[in-house]
């Protein structure tokens, strides 16, 4: 009996201490800057490790200090029920799953992802790059839990901080220094599009310097912005 209930009393220190290292972040993160990731010390180690100068810019600036434009564009390109889930979009991911099973057919490899902004934020900010069935059950909990304790601009900001967007480069300011030479706020429709345009892969794409493949996707995010109003309304969801 004595040793069920040490072996109780560790497991509930367990789980009061992984409340403790989750929730704590979260809160604290929701009024100040995420200093820096675990995938940007990653990247810094494999610059480091490949006889590479260590290349690491970022400047947090709050969500009014980056462009509107911006704002919509990745929402048109990554997430387009942002506003509208609470973290998670079940019919995209209904809609990946039965698009990957037709992939896993045909003997394919491509294959398509759901995560939101709010997944993406989450995975960005608290956790490590991996792809497997802890990291993702982490993600999950760790949406959950912002999307509970930030609101919709909150998360975008962090997210518009934190993702990265180059080799090294990470957040919309940084982005819009490397490949427009201006401050985040100043962006126009097309620059912001160009950066929404590269994010699924940053490294091997650039704003500055756009693909035929990217320059079609910088196309249609531009006509879907415009289909938006040509602005993210954060009050879309209230008016609805």
């Amino acid at each position: 009996m004595a040793k069920k209930n040490k072996a109780g009393s560790i497991l509930l220190k367990i789980i009061l201490y992984f409340f403790l290292f989750t929730i704590g972040p979260v809160i604290l993160f929701r009024f100040l800057p995420v200093p820096v990731t675990i995938l940007m010390v990653q990247r810094c180690v494999e610059q480091s490790m490949d006889s590479k100068d260590m290349k690491l810019k970022k400047d947090w600036v709050p969500l009014s200090d980056i462009s509107n434009h911006l704002q919509l564009a990745v929402v048109c390109s990554e997430d387009q029920n942002f506003l509208f889930h609470h973290g998670f979009d079940f019919e995209a991911i209904g809609k990946a799953m039965k698009y990957n099973e037709r992939q896993v057919k045909k003997r394919k490899h491509k294959m398509r992802g759901a995560s939101t902004i709010s997944q993406q934020t989450a995975k960005n900010a608290f956790l490590f790059p991996a792809r497997n069935f802890v990291r993702k059950g982490l993600e999950v909990y760790f949406t959950a839990l912002i999307e509970l304790c930030w609101d919709k601009q909150r998360i975008m900001e962090v997210y518009l901080n934190v993702i990265e967007m180059g080799d090294g480069i990470y957040g919309a300011e940084a982005a819009s220094q490397a490949y427009f030479h201006k401050h985040a706020k100043d962006l126009s429709q097309t620059e912001a599009a160009s950066i929404a345009a590269c994010l699924p892969n940053p490294i091997k794409f650039n704003a500055g310097t756009p693909t035929a493949y990217i320059a079609k996707r910088v196309a249609f995010i531009s006509n879907q912005m415009n289909l938006w109003g040509g602005k993210l309304n954060y009050d879309m969801k209230e008016e609805d």
